[in-house]
């Protein structure tokens, strides 16, 4: 396996002297866990371990428990990312970071907080490409936005251009196709990552989407869909835009690593 490129580079500037031993100790940290009371134990070295940010469900967590986690966690990190939040929780969160001095930004189609007074994620190179079959699937598409810009990637969009009415997919993914991978949700029957992964030459990241009704709705439906795609593609779970945007970003990022790999138009 090649080394990850930040504990490289942590290791080029130790040997360069542009680093102390105690700081690159530090930097590099991959196994710093921290617990929290006896309810949480957070993983302060994910992002130089794995290259990607610890994140956080709040989805069953009490409302006191999260807002203690996301604020060691932004406090130690810098930046904390938490999805699936309810009101109730984004509510006392806003409330405890203020008084600790620390900034928030909620983005409330994908559920997605973002909390912590560190620098916004370094661009990497990689592209994102985020597609919807329909509008009801944008709340998962903006989940998965948002883990992939915070691994430092460019996310390019088209919303709303399912199979139902074909003709809209030709012209939205045009300025999409420099894109390094492609993550596409869709509920109902889930038709859409098959007919993208049919017209594209970059790895295709099916999304199932809980939208759909009666016998298999939910979403699964298009889980069983997408698992028995003729095109190659890649599915996660329903509703997963987190794993669908996280698993694009690292393959977009690898590839930006590449020499002479496509960057864009």
């Amino acid at each position: 396996m090649p080394a990850h490129q930040q504990l490289h580079d942590l290791l080029e500037q130790y040997r360069a002297g542009t680093l102390s031993l105690d700081e690159a100790a530090e930097a590099i940290g991959g196994l710093r866990l921290d617990r929290i009371g006896d309810f949480a134990c957070i993983d302060l070295g994910r992002q130089v371990r794995c290259g990607m940010p610890e994140v956080v469900l709040a989805e069953g967590k009490a409302p006191e428990h999260l807002a203690e986690i996301v604020i060691r966690l932004a406090r130690a990190s810098g930046r904390c990312i938490v999805t699936r939040l309810s009101d109730a929780q984004v509510d006392l969160i806003r409330s405890t970071a203020e008084t600790e001095g620390i900034r928030i930004d909620y983005r409330a189609t994908g559920r997605v907080l973002v909390a912590g007074n560190g620098p916004a994620p370094q661009r990497t190179g990689g592209i994102v490409a985020i597609v919807t079959a329909g509008t009801s699937d944008i709340r998962v598409a903006e989940e998965a936005r948002i883990i992939a810009e915070e691994m430092g990637c460019e996310v390019r969009t088209a919303y709303d251009v399912g199979a139902a009415g074909i003709h809209r997919l030709f012209p939205a993914l045009k300025p999409l196709l420099g894109a390094h991978a492609f993550v596409v949700c869709a509920g109902r029957e889930g038709t859409l990552p098959a007919v993208v992964a049919g017209l594209v030459d970059r790895p295709v990241i099916g999304v199932p989407v809980s939208v759909g009704y009666g016998y298999m709705g939910g979403g699964q439906a298009a889980l069983a869909s997408m698992l028995q795609s003729c095109s190659v593609i890649a599915v996660v779970n329903i509703d997963a835009g987190f794993t669908g945007g996280a698993f694009a970003a690292r393959i977009a990022n690898q590839g930006a690593e590449i020499p002479g790999g496509r960057k864009g138009p």
